[in-house]
């Protein structure tokens, strides 16, 4: 064995040359890495699992519920107040008065109530020959196509039984209450009130919410 031999290399090698063999301890480092790595993703997988159990158990559901019923509700009110804003107030429409039956005075007498209840008065006479005599309930509501969604609805609150019609030629934004046989008065300024108030501030009712779906 030479002078040169390592110790304990048994003679089975031999440095003949100027380079010399280089004896390195295996390398653990990678495999230390990695365990440390996987382990920490490990205790991050159970946290995160452990939240999620709590959330469930505490109600974390049942807020993300209550907060999806609070934008259905909040949605609900944005359309019913769109709703109401659309109708017109009683001093945006303009009445026509026209008396049908054979009684006198009956269309000045409708027209000085309905603008003490703030509506607006155009013409007041006597009916034309077309309804002259012809009208057999208590009244007709007439006006322009448009007026059956807007106008002729909060002008129907002062009288309930009167009959709506719609002229498709007609464009004149002014409504018409031709007065017929059966016409006594108008509805009582509380009741006309109190209908006024439900056409332009609608609620849903309770049996329609538990009958129709959710749309968000």
């Amino acid at each position: 064995m030479s002078m040169l031999t390592p110790p304990g290399m048994g003679g089975q090698y031999r440095i003949t040359g100027d380079k010399y063999p280089r004896m390195r301890r295996p390398r653990r480092r990678g495999r230390l890495a990695f365990a440390i790595v996987a382990s920490v993703a490990a205790l991050g997988l159970i946290g995160w699992g452990t939240l999620q159990l709590i959330d469930v158990f505490t109600g974390g559901g049942d807020r993300a519920s209550a907060s999806g019923s609070k934008a259905c509700t909040t949605k609900a009110s944005a359309s019913h107040a769109a709703a109401a804003k659309a109708l017109p107030q009683p001093g945006q429409i303009t009445v026509n008065v026209f008396n049908a039956t054979a009684r006198t005075g009956l269309a000045k007498e409708t027209a000085d109530e309905l603008k003490k209840r703030g509506f607006r008065i155009g013409t007041v006479g006597n009916a034309t020959k077309e309804y002259d005599k012809k009208v057999k309930g208590t009244g007709i509501l007439l006006g322009a196509k448009a007026s059956l969604g807007t106008s002729l609805p909060v002008l129907g609150t002062q009288l309930a039984d009167a009959e709506r019609r719609a002229d498709a030629s007609r464009k004149d934004p002014a409504v018409d209450l031709v007065l017929g046989d059966r016409f006594k008065s108008l509805t009582s300024k509380a009741e006309a009130d109190k209908a006024l108030a439900a056409l332009t501030a609608p609620t849903p009712s309770p049996s329609a919410g538990k009958n129709t779906k959710k749309s968000c």
